[in-house]
């Protein structure tokens, strides 16, 4: 009996799918182009095919010292993480993707530290985008590597937290400042319009 239920169990293992939001279902780095121009006209951006670094400040402060408050003005705004336009073809991918069988699919994102519009606003993102079940299924946390999962696709290469070995596996979603970093073996994924995660899904949900 016990190994039928070992089988049982085994056979209704679920893929544990974690999506990051902000460079991955939502496009930060466009939406803050847009919004650092219309609040700072005089002063100089960074194009979109010229990011660097994962965090905007840290790039912006070597173009001229003194930008980096200016820069968290600009997404620390009330209405900025609510107004994200989605990414092409994100949502219909993720809402996909969780209705594949053996597959549970959440979104997880980390707040800004001045949280106080950004945790708000991405849940109402969610619930505008994907639907207020999808609320249910949105995990936020400041340290990725406590969520248990079984894959994390996320922009940021380099994920740190209190676990050194998390349970999930990081596939690295494809942005502009992430191009041409070495990702260390990892997964990429590139695009949602394209279909390719439905293979990477595939392949994960043949090895569990």
């Amino acid at each position: 009996m016990a190994g039928r239920r070992g089988i049982a169990t085994l056979a209704q293992k679920k893929l544990l799918v974690l999506v990051d939001l902000d460079g991955v279902m939502a496009d930060f780095e466009g939406h803050f182009l847009t919004k650092w121009k219309l609040k700072y006209p005089d002063e100089s951006f960074i194009a979109l095919e010229d990011r660097r670094t994962f965090y905007l400040a840290d790039q912006y402060e070597t173009l001229k010292e003194g930008l980096k408050p200016m820069v968290k003005s600009v997404y620390e705004t009330k209405g900025f993480f609510k107004d994200l336009p989605p990414i092409a073809g994100a949502c219909d991918a993720v809402k996909e993707m969780n209705e594949m069988e053996g597959v549970e699919v959440f979104i997880c994102s980390s707040p800004l530290f001045f949280y106080k519009y950004s945790a708000k606003e991405k849940f109402e993102w969610v619930e505008h985008y994907l639907g207020k079940d999808w609320i249910n299924r949105t995990i936020l946390t400041r340290d990725k590597t406590i969520v248990s999962g079984h894959i994390l696709i996320d922009d940021n290469v380099k994920i740190k937290g209190a676990v050194d070995t998390p349970s999930w596996e990081h596939v690295v979603f494809t942005a502009y400042y992430n191009k041409h970093m070495n990702i260390r073996g990892k997964k990429r994924l590139e695009s949602w319009s394209d279909g390719s995660w439905r293979n990477l899904i595939l392949d994960f949900k043949r090895r569990l």
